[in-house]
């Protein structure tokens, strides 16, 4: 075994996490560094990618400084999916990044559908649909609406795959970020030569692609004096966050099953092959580890409805941390404890931005259904928590229609550190939900884990992944699960009942 020690880097949304492991997987160090985002208009979401370098230069000496400088083995990157970086013949960044949560460029993922004849046709091509978050739709965007920059763009990339152009100067990406660009030929491995001619988009635009646990590249002379790295460390391909944050926990080999409860939550299985996606109800991506694939399916506001409900009902945010050292969230979660399961008949659609799957649907909007006088902020605070898991189901569903089995759960993100919502997790799926070692670390952990694979610490992601340790094991409450499944036949037919009712709104605001 290869010694010394393993960077993952993740460019989230909010922020730039760094992560310091060594060679059993155990972590040593981590930094974040925050940035924001702007919202010129309702709906885009941008960020300046040169914000992400500016973060990854505060972070990196935070966690450099615990060990000695040339004990760095490889770095492995990973990111927020879809955004568009775009580059002109100097390497510049021409504008800002168009982020994932952008939703500017529905009219041009309507007009792919035209181009190519059809959603069933756009699915032969590349097994996906091209949503509004996608890269692909933001091109054609940037062609419609600034002609001024599109004729400048000669270099398209994604987040991580920036940071990895300024710390290698080379350009290059991996399969399971490309993936969610909506121009990849996912069963290939390849980008989609006939949907790129179709659309008119330069193939040359678009960087090589390797497998996740390739080396790419190696740290420049003159990234190594900004950032404090040695140079010629290995910069290996990693992952885009949805897909490598599940890697890091494990989800590998197919039935076992990934949830991520985070701003957005994701339902998520390794796949032995790539399985067809009738409808295009599920994102159909390649693993971090080749020869295999990656479903998945994205409700929009999971732990985005714990903050909503927690920004509108207060608790102790403003306050600090309660006497007791507790947060605003750990403060409502526990009020959420003192309701019953169901919350006395009531049912929240977690629908706050949108939704994604099982409906694609922009218009739709997040309710409270079965409101009565002796409902509570506590009833309230638990239908949210229960509408989150409600709406994982519904995902879940769909991944049953491929065929596939389930059998095991595991969870991550901010929402899995929370007790009572990995209960309610349990009795709603009627199965044990695991954590695992780093699952409270994002995206960060598994490309550390990643990059270790490809420098030879490990031999391959399937041995770097034996350094997991189950954390926490949540069984399911038996007189707890019939209530749910109750619950769940009333949830699973509100959105069809109410979608009249949410286009006639939408037209409102």
């Amino acid at each position: 075994m290869v010694t010394g020690h393993l960077i993952g880097i993740d460019v989230g949304t909010s922020g730039c996490k760094v992560l310091l492991i060594d060679n059993r997987g155990n972590i040593v160090a981590r930094a974040v560094e925050g940035y924001s985002f702007s919202s010129p208009h309702a709906s885009w979401a941008e960020q300046d990618p040169e914000e992400w370098w500016k973060a990854l230069k505060r972070a990196l000496p935070q966690v450099l400084r615990t060990i000695p400088s040339d004990s760095i083995r490889g770095i492995g990157l990973c990111g927020q999916m879809h955004g568009l970086v775009a580059l002109d013949k100097e390497r510049n960044v021409i504008r800002p990044c168009i982020m994932w949560n952008d939703q500017r460029s529905e009219p041009e993922c309507k007009g792919v559908y035209e181009r190519v004849g059809g959603v069933n046709r756009l699915i032969e091509l590349t097994n996906n649909r091209m949503l509004p978050g996608y890269t692909g739709g933001k091109i054609l965007w940037v062609r419609d609406e600034e002609p001024q920059h599109y004729e400048r763009i000669r270099v398209v990339l994604n987040p991580k795959d920036y940071i990895r152009f300024r710390l290698t100067g080379d350009l290059a990406t991996e399969v399971s970020d490309a993936s969610g660009t909506g121009l990849f030929d996912v069963k290939r491995r390849a980008w989609c030569d006939d949907l790129l001619r179709l659309l008119d988009i330069p193939k040359e635009w678009l960087p090589r692609c390797h497998e996740s646990p390739e080396i790419t590249g190696r740290v420049t002379q003159g990234a190594a004096e900004e950032t404090g790295l040695e140079p010629g460390i290995n910069v290996v391909g990693g992952g885009g966050d949805a897909v490598i944050q599940t890697t890091g926990t494990g989800v590998l080999e197919p039935g076992i099953m990934g949830t991520t409860i985070g701003t957005a939550g994701n339902v998520t299985m390794a796949l032995d092959r790539c399985y067809k996606n009738p409808e295009g109800k599920l994102q159909i991506f390649c693993n971090n580890v080749p020869g295999r694939w990656h479903a998945m399916g994205v409700t929009l506001s999971a732990g985005g409805s714990l903050k909503w409900i927690k920004d509108v009902l207060g608790g102790t945010e403003g306050e600090g941390l309660s006497d007791s050292g507790e947060d605003s969230y750990e403060f409502l979660t526990r009020e959420a404890e003192q309701a019953r399961p169901g919350s006395e008949g009531l049912i929240f659609l977690p629908y706050l931005t949108g939704e994604r799957c099982p409906y694609s649907d922009p218009n739709a909007r997040g309710t409270f259904i079965g409101l009565t006088n002796r409902h509570k902020r506590s009833h309230l605070i638990r239908s949210v928590l229960e509408g989150v898991i409600l709406s994982l189901w519904d995902v879940t569903q769909v991944m049953r229609e491929m065929g596939v089995s389930i059998t095991q759960v595991r969870t991550s993100g901010g929402g899995a550190l929370s007790p009572l919502w990995r209960q309610i997790h349990a009795d709603v799926f009627n199965q044990t939900v695991s954590t695992v070692s780093g699952s409270g670390e994002g995206g960060a952990y598994g490309a550390a884990l990643v990059a270790g694979a490809a420098v030879g610490v490990w031999s391959s992601v399937e041995e770097a992944l034996s350094v997991l340790e189950i954390e926490t094991e949540t069984h399911p409450v038996a007189e707890n699960v019939p209530r749910y499944e109750r619950l769940y036949d009333i949830y699973r037919k509100l959105y069809g009942r109410l979608k009249p009712a949410f286009d006639e709104l939408s037209s409102l605001t």
